[in-house]
């Protein structure tokens, strides 16, 4: 098989997730269902974490079972680096957006126009208040939440490309076939908050991209290069941008008051990760 043609399994592994992102353009706005949504990507979100940690520390168990000691720390390291730089980045990178956001609402609402009011003594100028923007959130973690899953599809491209170019190509379109089942829900994942905000076909575009199109870039380096410590980088960041975005999505659950809608879809979500997982699992047995 060429190296096009491999390249071009990886590129369909990724671009599954475009299959998830139209429910990102549901109109309800019925608060049970976009908690049973989030909930679901929450579930989703917390096997991937699972998933992503548990590769990340294969190479550190397999070198401790080796007695490599030196090779251990070194690859301990990079994935407690990672993990803590996927995790507190994409944390300033929210408090900074945040800050924009006020300052372009407040911003809005004083350049809107005053009010006018009369009183007493006559009439003065009331500034408008700001204008809430509800979506922005909203968008916000759809967008942080897709360039965690791109940073572990990049990975999974990796694992693609490796296993194509050391000859075992069976191997490697199963592993497209499981992936990609992965990344459907993936996609459902990454638009869940977003239920109710009717985003543009543009953005949701976009957010495949960021979170599907990596698959193709590491499928495409996997086949000429192979390092541990760069997988385990990844997926270290991976892990800890999918933490984030799990933290988010439990406080926006908590806030709905609706505990036992939420386990029982959060638990969906944790089994349909399992179901998709198990053709990876056969591909390697």
């Amino acid at each position: 098989m060429s190296s096009l043609s491999i390249a071009m399994l990886g590129a369909f592994a990724g671009l599954t997730i475009f299959l998830g992102l139209p429910f990102g353009r549901i109109k309800s706005d019925a608060v049970p269902l976009k908690a049973a949504l989030n909930a679901i990507a929450t579930g989703i979100l917390i096997f991937l974490l699972w998933d992503v940690l548990s590769q990340a520390w294969e190479p550190v168990d397999t070198a401790l079972h080796a007695h490599h000691v030196g090779t251990a720390l070194i690859n301990g390291l990079v994935m407690a680096a990672c993990l803590g730089l996927g995790l507190l980045s994409l944390t300033s990178m929210d408090r900074y957006m945040r800050r924009r956001a006020t300052a372009a609402a407040v911003t809005s609402g004083v350049s809107g126009g005053a009010v006018a009011a009369t009183t007493p003594t006559g009439s003065i100028a009331l500034a408008a208040p700001p204008v809430a923007a509800p979506a922005v959130g909203a968008h916000r973690l759809a967008l942080t939440i897709a360039i965690g899953i791109g940073l572990h599809n990049f990975a999974e491209g990796l694992a693609i490309g490796t296993a194509a170019a050391q000859g075992e190509l069976a191997f490697a379109v199963l592993l497209v076939i499981g992936f990609g089942l992965h990344n459907a829900t993936e996609g459902f994942g990454i638009v869940a908050p977003l239920t109710g905000t009717r985003p543009s076909w543009g953005y949701l575009a976009l957010l495949g991209l960021i979170g599907g199109g990596p698959t193709f870039v590491g499928t495409i380096i996997g086949q000429s290069f192979r390092n541990d410590l760069v997988s385990i980088a990844f997926l270290g960041l991976a892990a800890g941008s999918i933490l984030y975005v799990v933290i988010e999505l439990l406080a926006v659950a908590r806030r709905t008051g609706m505990k036992t809608l939420v386990a029982w879809f959060i638990l969906a979500g944790i089994v349909a990760g399992f179901l998709t997982d198990a053709i990876v699992t056969a591909a390697g047995a």
